[in-house]
């Protein structure tokens, strides 16, 4: 038994990881998260870290049955993505890896909301150099983008938790609800965090853009964590149901015509944050079960499907669909984990996400949210379209790009293979996953109905992909950039606000320039007063001094006698 938290030796490792032989520092990174997973185990659930700083009582390691769940899938997926990133030697990109990761797992791990904050800003800080890794002028500017949403996101935090503190004495990270303007700015916090509708736009703009191990890192954990923070504070807020059912389904229209695949998948995964959003907002038992779960799922076959679309780029050097095609040829392993991963996303019956997302909807049903129910199943249906067909297809089949290259490398295969593993092991036998759920699981997946349901919805949007891609109706895949609401900021904001900056530049400029006028020439005029030829520094001889002593007593005289 332990108390030490697997945080701090994420954030141990990374911080000594320079000083450590580059020939080791992968396998360093493949070790830390297998320890955290024994400390994880080996440790009872309780609370832990207990610390007082300037009178506030701090719970720095809080172990229970909702943040196991997460911290045993944020400890699966820092495995499988050092495994994926084995071959590199960019000690950039495996600093920021474990402190991210680190940060990730203290932040689940946390009983109070200062502890919260601390973990929550330090995984900004930390996973915004898997974006600049890449190097890039673009990558620089997405970069700073995504930094300043992220760090917002942190200052928003803080300020409600500081609030919250003046109004009620108490830091305690627990059910919070909206009740106040404290709890309010919270939970728009962690709504920036998890990518709400109007708020989203962040993930579509930064994930495409990091490196090719860096993308897969990222999908793991900073939305997990922002669910997580609302199963933990705002579990059964109804405004949750509508804003995770918005979130299902305005991003399957996007990721439809979109050429970009790794922009796709980071579509389809605010998509599924979705489901898990609407799990929080029912706030049963049951739906934080699905949520629980559903985040578990979610984790391993999107990073399936982003290390897939990983090797395609680190291979072929694009990840446009109108420049690939015919990979299966050269990339059969990678070709064969992407499609179990599509199946997963899609919900086949005895792939993960059948288990975790029926009982989603199972709960919004028993809860007679009749409509949410039934967006819920038209943005199923979407996802099969999208991630479930258009990823393996336009990537590996479609038309032949006439592209040939080597598979991926070894390192990458078996990430894909352990997270491929697990998707099909977690649909097969769901009970080892409902095992370790916040509350007892009382569902069973596999009934006729759930299945022949779900059969139905996934062949006939298979179908309806198939007529519209053989009669022409199918948006095609063309070199385009698509921008929804970040237009706002990456178009309109920048003309609204270039000439307000030239007229400030200019008036600027007038201002410096006037003021160095001024300055010349009061300087030119006392030059003349005191200046080495001025009349006043003059040397005079004995007969001028004399005169000019007689005429100030002369003067000093009409004074004193008037």
């Amino acid at each position: 038994m332990t108390s030490l938290s697997p945080a701090l030796l994420f954030i141990i490792a990374g911080c000594l990881l320079p000083l450590i032989p580059a020939s080791t520092r992968r396998y360093v990174a493949l070790l830390v998260p297998v320890i955290g997973i024994a400390l994880l185990l080996l440790t009872p659930h309780g609370s832990y870290g207990q610390v007082s700083i300037f009178g506030l009582e701090l719970t720095t390691y809080r172990l229970d049955k909702l943040a196991f769940v997460w911290a045993l899938i944020f400890h699966i997926a820092a495995f499988i993505g050092a495994l994926y990133a084995f071959h590199l030697k960019d000690t950039v990109q495996q600093v920021a890896a474990l402190l991210y990761q680190g940060a990730a797992i203290g932040a689940v791990l946390a009983g109070d909301m200062i502890t919260l904050f601390v973990w929550w800003e330090l995984t900004a800080i930390a996973s915004v150099f898997l974006i600049w890794a890449r190097r890039t002028e673009r990558a620089y500017r997405v970069g700073m983008r995504y930094l300043m949403i992220q760090i917002g996101s942190g200052v928003i935090l803080l300020t409600g938790v500081l609030m919250h503190l003046h109004d009620t004495g108490s830091i305690a990270f627990d059910n919070l609800g909206l009740t106040s303007v404290a709890t309010l700015l919270i939970f728009i916090s962690f709504g920036i965090k998890c990518a709400f509708p109007f708020l989203h736009n962040w993930l579509q703009d930064s994930y495409p853009e990091a490196t090719v191990t860096g993308t897969v890192i990222l999908s793991a954990f900073t939305t997990k964590l922002a669910v997580y923070a609302l199963a933990r504070g705002y579990a059964g807020t109804e405004i949750l149901i509508w804003i995770g059912a918005a979130m299902t389904a305005f991003p399957i229209f996007f990721a439809v015509i979109e050429n970009d695949l790794r922009r796709v998948l980071a579509y389809s995964l605010n998509n599924q944050l979705g489901f898990m959003v609407v799990g929080v907002g029912i706030g049963t038992e049951m739906a934080l079960n699905g949520t629980a779960a559903h985040a578990f799922s979610h984790i391993l076959y999107k990073a399936l499907l982003f290390m897939a679309m990983g090797a395609v780029l680190y291979r072929v050097k694009t990840i446009k669909a109108s420049e690939l095609g015919g990979l299966y040829k050269s990339m059969p392993w990678t070709t064969f984990f992407c499609i179990i991963g599509s199946l997963s996303i899609s919900a086949f019956p005895l792939f993960s996400g059948f288990i975790s997302k029926s009982m989603i909807l199972t709960a919004v049903a028993v809860e007679h949210h009749t409509v949410v129910w039934l967006i819920l199943l038209m943005a199923s249906a979407g996802v099969m379209d999208h991630s479930g067909i258009k990823i393996p297809f336009f990537a590996f089949f479609a038309h032949d790009s006439g592209k040939r290259c080597e598979e991926a490398p070894l390192n990458m295969l078996w990430a894909m293979g352990i997270a491929a593993f697990l998707c099909i092991a977690i649909g097969v036998y769901p009970d080892a996953l409902y095992a370790i759920m916040p509350y007892p699981v009382d569902y069973a997946p596999y009934t006729t109905a759930h299945v022949i349901t779900q059969l139905q919805l996934l062949m006939f949007s298979a179908l309806a992909f198939t007529v519209l891609f053989l009669t022409g109706l199918y948006p095609p895949e063309i070199k385009s950039v698509n921008l929804d609401t970040d237009w706002l900021y990456r178009k309109a904001a920048v003309k609204i606000i270039a000439p307000v900056s030239t007229a400030v530049a200019s008036t600027q400029a007038m201002l410096f320039t006037g003021l160095a006028t001024l300055t010349q020439r009061s300087l030119s005029k006392i030059d003349q007063l005191v200046g080495p030829q001025a009349w006043l520094t003059r040397s005079v001889d004995s007969t001028g001094m004399v005169g000019l002593i007689t005429a100030t007593l002369l003067v000093f005289l009409m004074f004193y006698l008037w």
